[in-house]
């Protein structure tokens, strides 16, 4: 038998290697919100807020990866362990989400 067709986005009803659901979704993105605070016992996080719910995961897990930092992602909001400040814009970036999008602020 022949194998018809792949994974279809559940977006677009595309096949997923003609998806462009990711691409268009973070042309149109809301502002990124990046936040570096002090959280428990003085430690400093990074929170990214403004990222779709349908790519958080994704998202947060290459964040993790590419700073080799722990973290979660919760209420829509990605938290990474310690102070990011100077990265995080690039990567973002990198990922594909528009700089002018993308706001840091240290607390």
């Amino acid at each position: 038998m022949h194998k018809l067709i792949g994974d279809i986005c559940s977006g677009c009803g595309l096949p997923k290697d003609l998806c462009s659901c990711v691409a268009l979704e973070k042309e149109t993105a809301q502002k990124i919100k990046v936040t570096i605070t002090k959280a428990k016992f003085r430690k400093w996080v990074t929170v990214i807020n403004g990222v779709e719910k349908n790519s958080i995961e994704r998202v947060g897990k290459q964040l993790k990866q590419s700073l080799a930092c722990g973290g979660t992602v919760k209420d829509d909001q990605i938290i990474l362990q310690g102070d990011h400040g100077t990265k995080i814009k690039k990567l973002l970036v990198s990922i594909g989400y528009p700089e002018e999008n993308i706001f840091v602020t240290k607390r």
